[in-house]
């Protein structure tokens, strides 16, 4: 069998390298390591390129939200209903980030990954821990309940706060459920023309996210070098293998409740994955998830809702980090967790858990508070952490995000507002075949409510 002409294989690499924004990422990432290993001054340099893209992709978050939460309370035309998503919600995201924290400390008793390092805590560093965080703390319950509150309009847009954005949304959109389309006749439109507005200004600026990668990437490989490689190795290995193993019980969560896969939807975000590992940073493709879970088959306020309360509630990846971390910086320190001690550290971490969004270093302020109120590992071994914290970002943000992407198609399945039928047809690669309830134009190419017989064909 004859083989093409070589040049009929650069210009098929050449198409490829133009249309594909996965292709794109992947080559800026390769390209990233590259450059950060081989010329480390030029990889710091490059960091603003990772940081202008999550600047703006940030900027449009915040509006997103408000409008697909507030299209969806008012298109489904069913506060009850929209209540039971949030409750179903909160319950999903406390038995997932659960069974994170617990898969977690069985990988680090089974594999220990700090065995053997016998390090004094006398000689590490008791203020660098205080340099990362700012001295900064975890906020209480209390305030964190208050925190999600808006304090002004405004502030809520500016701030970027996704649970005051929320807030704001689910009020706006009751409201327009109580008034009626009658009274205020304009609103609901000029809010899915807004929300379109900003579709397709993020369409805009993924274009941008090659650059983003490539520089993120080579910040990364400059700053840690991969000699962080080898001294972590063991953390590094099993961070990640727990983390494989607990996305694969996701799987089959997701394979038990709606019959999806979790593998074919890996396939269909391949792009949004990739980005979110290159930047570090699993924000940087929330708008775009978002329209791809409304193509999906799941319904607006669904989407809306989940989404949003899943980025500061139902954080698997960090829930596994650290429940890892505690055992980690334990054995380093030659210090016996008892079983009830190790107990304790899944009650702490439950808790302490819940308030990292958005707190710069909450890592480590979630593992000093764990420490101290075992009261065996001292609060200074907290820094052995320090040097390969941020390559755990990817682990953190690929496992973030695939929970909370189960957990949209979950909760939409447990309340009937999830298309099977279109979640099949888009997942294997193919276009949607029924409308859809998802009610948006343009987030499957149709609209309409469908049957309930009709979804579970």
């Amino acid at each position: 069998m004859p083989h093409p002409p070589e040049g009929a294989f650069v210009r098929r690499v050449g198409r490829t390298l133009r249309s594909s924004l996965f292709a794109q990422v992947l080559v800026a990432l390769l390209v990233g390591v590259l450059v950060g290993s081989q010329w480390p001054q030029v990889g710091g340099a490059l960091q603003p390129l990772g940081d202008g893209f999550v600047r703006l992709i940030k900027a449009l978050i915040a509006p997103l939200v408000f409008c697909v939460v507030v299209t969806g309370i008012t298109k489904a035309g069913d506060l009850k209903s929209f209540g039971r998503i949030g409750v179903k919600a909160l319950i999903w995201f406390e038995a997932a980030t659960s069974v994170a924290l617990v898969v977690g400390l069985v990988g680090a008793n089974l594999l220990a990954p700090g065995a053997g390092m016998h390090v004094d805590p006398d000689s590490l560093d008791k203020g660098a821990v205080d340099a990362q965080t700012g001295g900064g703390h975890l906020p209480s319950t209390a305030q964190f309940v208050l925190d999600s509150l808006p304090n002004s309009a405004v502030g809520a847009f500016a701030e970027n706060s996704l649970l005051q954005v929320l807030v704001l949304a689910c009020l706006v959109g009751v409201a327009l459920l109580h008034l009626g389309r009658q009274r205020v006749p304009q609103i609901l439109p000029l809010v899915e023309q807004g929300q379109e507005v900003v579709f397709t200004v993020v369409g805009y600026i993924m274009k941008l996210a090659p650059l983003a990668v490539l520089g993120a990437t080579a910040h990364l490989v400059a700053q840690y070098g991969l000699g962080a490689m080898s001294t972590y190795g063991k953390l590094i290995a099993v961070c990640y293998g727990v983390a494989l193993v607990f996305v694969v019980l996701l799987g089959c969560a997701l394979r038990a409740v709606t019959g999806l896969s979790l593998w074919k939807f890996v396939r269909y975000t391949r792009e949004e994955l990739l980005l979110a590992l290159g930047t570090g940073s699993s924000e940087t493709v929330m708008p775009r998830m978002m329209q791809k879970l409304r193509a999906a088959g799941c319904r607006d306020d669904a989407v809306g809702l989940v989404v949003p309360t899943g980025y500061s509630f139902n954080l698997d990846g960090a829930s596994i980090y650290l429940s890892i971390g505690t055992l980690f910086i334990a054995q380093a320190v030659d210090v016996h967790l008892t079983l009830g001690q190790q107990i304790t550290v899944v009650l702490v971490l439950m808790l302490t858990s819940k308030g990292m969004a958005g707190v710069p270093g909450s890592a480590f302020l979630a593992l000093s508070a764990t420490a101290s109120a075992l009261g065996v590992i001292p609060a200074s071994a907290v820094a052995l952490l320090l040097g390969v914290d941020r390559i755990m970002d990817s682990m953190r943000v690929a496992t973030n995000l695939l929970g909370n992407c189960v957990a949209v198609f979950v909760v939409s399945r447990w309340e009937g507002a999830l298309d099977r039928v279109t979640a099949r047809t888009v997942l294997a690669g193919g276009e949607p075949l029924a409308p859809s309830r998802a009610g948006t134009p343009g987030a499957t190419g149709v609209t309409g409510p469908v049957t309930e017989a009709a979804r579970d064909r």
